[in-house]
């Protein structure tokens, strides 16, 4: 399938944000909109800000709807995912994304926002894995400015200096993934991923150890880790015991190390992406280069014509 990348932004682009999942309030975008507006580009806040159905942001019909504006109006060049959570799943029966092949434009986001990024891989159109404007204020300069790099140049790297090196190494490939637990509840639906010959991308928060087991044997048995060019793990927040008297007996990381077991691909864990507050920018659904020492990682976007 060809790819076909969205034109980097310029300042006076307009980006909207757009609530795909969790309900939100104007209030809590404030860091974000600042943000974006101090790189000179126009904020829309998409009719769902402000809007709640119990936990979400509308039903999905209206979720999907404020989305389907943004991806059909040409003078919006970027949408940003306002919040993750859960529900953007419930969007995609009613989305038609034909559009972005006509007219591409970023979509950002990560964690819930991993059910778009696969469905965009589905049609050749990259994203933006990245920190959404919710909280964005809380997060590290370099997470902030590894986004301004993703949507206003073609060429960047992101360097994880404190990433644990598994296997050493360097490949190309195209990067996928996103969130283990959105990925999982993808498996065998139209939105699947096969991972074979990428650079698999992984992060997670907030899961009991053994669903979080559960998961990885998951994609074991279903040969992920078998014929892939490389793997990034980033971060794996907040993992527990659902009784710490009685513990599952494995970390995240060992769980997804004892998966891999012997490969002779690279494979990094702590790479700074996912649900930390050095949460870097990493393009989806384009062509990457890892690099994997034992002085840490890189991935680095846009080097390929």
């Amino acid at each position: 399938m060809s790819t076909i990348l969205p034109p980097a932004l310029k300042c006076g682009d307009t980006i909207s944000i757009i609530p795909t999942a969790r309900a939100i309030h104007a209030e809590e975008l404030q860091d974000g909109i600042a943000l974006a507006e101090s790189w000179g580009l126009r904020v829309q806040l998409g009719n769902g800000v402000g809007r709640k159905l119990f936990q979400q942001a509308g039903s999905g019909q209206e979720r999907a709807a404020d989305l389907q504006t943004a991806l059909n109006d040409p003078e919006v060049r970027a949408i940003w995912c306002a919040r993750g959570g859960y529900g953007t799943v419930h969007l995609l029966d009613h989305l038609d994304l034909s559009a972005l092949k006509q007219d591409p434009k970023w979509i950002v986001g990560f964690s819930d926002i991993t059910v778009l990024h696969n469905a965009c891989r589905t049609i050749g159109i990259p994203t933006i894995h990245a920190q959404m404007p919710y909280m964005v204020g809380n997060k590290t300069t370099d997470c902030k400015e590894s986004l301004h790099q993703a949507l206003f140049t073609s060429v960047y790297t992101v360097d994880g200096p404190n990433a644990t090196c598994f296997n050493e190494g360097t490949c190309e490939g195209t990067l996928v993934g996103g969130n283990i637990s959105v990925l999982y509840s993808l498996r065998g639906t139209p939105w699947d991923l096969d991972p074979t010959g990428t650079i698999l991308f992984l992060e997670d928060l907030d899961e009991l150890l053994y669903h979080m087991d559960r998961m990885v044997q998951n994609l074991r048995l279903a040969g992920w880790f078998k014929q892939l060019s490389g793997l990034v793990i980033g971060g794996l927040s907040d993992m527990h015991d659902k009784n710490p008297d009685d513990p599952f007996g494995n970390t995240a990381e060992q769980i997804i190390r004892d998966a891999i077991g012997d490969v002779n691909y690279p494979v990094c864990f702590g790479f700074p992406a996912g649900h930390i507050a050095d949460n870097r920018a990493l393009v989806l659904g384009q062509k990457t280069k890892l690099s994997v020492t034992k002085n840490g990682a890189s991935l680095s976007f846009g080097i390929f014509s």
